[in-house]
């Protein structure tokens, strides 16, 4: 059965649709099945691995309100091995549907349970919000990762997504786990990213990935491509660091 991890900050700007593509195509890469979820209404995900969300019929928004089969909502992608359900700007309006219906938080774990064991993985990119589509999909996963950004105020807003997490933990899903902290956007010359970098570490300690990911311009420029880093420049640090973290990733829930 393929494991569900949530990708959640509600800050924005931490590199959290950056690392649900370049994980995923890195994960796919290596040799996995995966469903990359695009649950934010801005849909960068699905803009990011080139889907043109204009032209789509179904996307997660029907999925979730409309009860459309998932299938009909999945694309491939450029990446062998890498799927997606993408997201539309409908999606905003979704939270306020979805009040009417009912077990209303369980309704992304419903959907997703009818295709999890096709895929190794299934990464569900959240938007920068705790609303009703983040409580579904923190409902839905097995675990979380939590990017964080090295530059000031990269713990603010923490607290509050660790609370959201013990609510969800205590009330809808008792089996959620923290699948670690990432630190993202690292620039080891900066004084403020080392200090980040040790009290991340000495505040979570075993919870944080090894992989750091740097800055990188490739990285940045990639999604305007509609690429992944891995096809957009393999050579590139970029690329290099979300190939590592997949490698770590698999270590960790090999070894659960």
């Amino acid at each position: 059965m393929g494991r569900i991890i949530a990708l959640a900050n509600q800050k924005g700007g931490v590199g959290k649709t950056t690392t649900a593509i370049n994980l995923a195509a890195s994960l796919a890469n290596i040799g996995k099945k995966v469903l990359l979820v695009d649950a934010d209404p801005q849909a960068n995900a699905s803009s990011g691995l080139g889907i043109d969300i204009k032209t789509l019929e179904f996307t997660i928004y029907e999925c979730l309100i409309d009860s459309v089969p998932v299938h009909q909502a999945i694309r491939p992608t450029e990446v062998e091995n890498l799927y997606i359900m993408p997201s539309h700007i409908d999606l905003v309006g979704a939270e306020i549907e979805m009040l009417n219906i009912p077990d209303r938080e369980r309704i992304m774990r419903n959907m997703l349970r009818q295709i999890q064991d096709e895929y190794d993985f299934i990464l569900i990119d959240c938007s920068p919000s705790l609303g009703l589509i983040t409580v579904n999909a923190l409902t839905a996963a097995n675990s979380v990762i939590i990017p964080v950004q090295c530059e000031y105020f990269a713990l603010e807003g923490i607290s509050k997504l660790l609370n959201t997490i013990k609510i969800i933990k205590s009330k809808l899903n008792p089996a959620l786990a923290i699948e670690g902290f990432l630190l993202t956007m690292y620039d080891n010359r900066l004084r403020l990213a080392n200090q980040v970098y040790d009290e991340v570490r000495k505040h979570f300690q075993n919870m944080v990935f090894n992989t750091v990911i740097a800055r990188n311009v490739r990285l940045s420029e990639a999604p305007s491509h509609g690429k992944p880093v891995l096809l957009y420049d393999p050579e590139s640090k970029g690329a290099a660091n979300y190939i590592d973290l997949a490698k770590e990733l698999i270590q960790r829930t090999e070894n659960k």
